[in-house]
């Protein structure tokens, strides 16, 4: 552990009532995922506080921890792990490391909110989920952070509350050729270190599989959440000039059809939104790249009043939201809003079944898949 700690009068046993204390979060990793969003966001949240930080290297830990100002600062994940005032684990890693890391957060008696995709394979996920079983006290989310989005979130009450039976979605996740160019200018400076732990196999080399793991498990995650299970996949693949496209058929379990769009990048802005057709009203959704915080644009058309109307959303910072809700749901029983460990399982059984559509170019049923994606 670092030399560095601030004391602090919040610790369990002080004056401090139950219904006022923060959750006691650690974050695993000081790259970019948790310094553009998850260390502020626990600096912010109104009942969260970032406990400590754990980062291997020693140039980037300590840049955070004057930056951020965490009680302690961590080398090792292990000792992170054994710090018995820390009450849940943020795993802000490289991919491949997301199911490993969880895994012991769980063994080490911590609740854990681990960044999507949940992991690299539907076998390592599903090993989690018998670790999840013995650990069943603990709560684990996966960082589909779109769920916090006020605009996505009034979409999923009006599907669920008023527009009856669902005919059709549509959804797409276009990255874009100027997503770096706004995104320098969004985000804080990136720190990095050539310190950093990195996996043993770049995972940007295949970047077919990189870019279906970790863009289309927004596109799955919310066409999951807004139209319920889906149940098979037909999918086609297309690559040329550098870009890559799956178009991919889809069909709910509710008996509604779909279509999804993942192209990256585009030759346009951020392109990401989806349209639900139902019985007595329709939505259509604009989604901004995530970087603005700022909520979704979301019109509900409803043929039961004649109306049409669209959420404010004037609170659109999705990643410390989902701190906020992950801690409600720990410390005073509120019921998971985000999404858990079988979203994440579902999620990326979804996308196995869309690598092996495009593999065997047929339907594919999301019962009988396995394996690597």
């Amino acid at each position: 552990m670092d030399s560095y700690s601030r004391d602090s009068d919040l610790l369990e046993g002080s004056s401090v009532s139950e219904a006022q204390r923060k959750l006691r979060v650690g974050v695993l990793g000081c790259g970019l995922i948790a310094q553009a969003a998850h260390l502020e966001s626990c600096v912010k949240a109104r009942n969260a506080e970032l406990y400590a930080i754990c980062d291997a290297a020693d140039d980037l830990r300590q840049k955070m921890t004057t930056f951020f100002e965490p009680r302690r600062a961590y080398q090792k994940y292990d000792e992170l792990l054994g710090d018995s005032e820390v009450e849940a684990i943020i795993v802000a890693t490289a991919d491949p490391f997301h199911v490993p890391a969880a895994i012991k957060a769980l063994e080490a008696g911590k609740h854990v909110l681990v960044e999507k995709p949940l992991g690299i394979s539907l076998v390592e996920c599903l090993a989690l989920a018998e670790v999840a079983k013995m650990h069943s006290d603990r709560i684990v989310q996966v960082g589909n952070m779109k769920r916090f989005d006020p605009g996505i979130m009034a979409a999923h009450d009006f599907v669920q509350k008023e527009m009856g039976t669902m005919l059709a979605l549509k959804a797409w996740y276009c990255d874009s050729t100027s997503r770096y160019t706004e995104t320098d200018n969004l985000q804080p400076i990136i720190h990095r270190s050539k310190g950093s732990l990195k996996p043993s196999a770049d995972p940007k080399v295949n970047r077919r599989a990189y870019y279906l793991l970790g863009h289309g498990s927004h596109l799955v995650d919310t066409a999951r959440y807004l139209g319920g299970e889906i149940v098979s996949v037909r999918a086609k693949h297309l690559q040329r000039f550098g870009a890559f496209c799956w178009f991919i058929e889809i069909v709910f379990a509710n008996g509604a059809i779909g279509h999804l769009d993942l192209t990256i990048p585009v030759r346009m802005g951020w392109h990401e939104g989806f349209q639900i057709y139902g019985e007595y009203g329709s939505v259509i959704g604009k989604t901004p790249n995530p970087w603005y915080f700022r909520s979704s644009e979301v019109d509900c058309f409803s043929e039961r009043d004649g109306t049409s109307r669209r959420t404010l959303g004037a609170d659109g910072h999705v990643f410390r939201r989902q701190v906020e809700s992950f801690a409600d749901t720990i410390l005073r029983g509120v019921p998971q809003a985000g999404a858990g460990l079988e979203d994440g399982i579902a999620a990326v059984r979804a996308l196995t079944a869309i690598s092996r559509s495009v593999e065997e170019d047929r339907e594919v049923g999301l019962q009988d898949v396995e394996g690597e994606i």
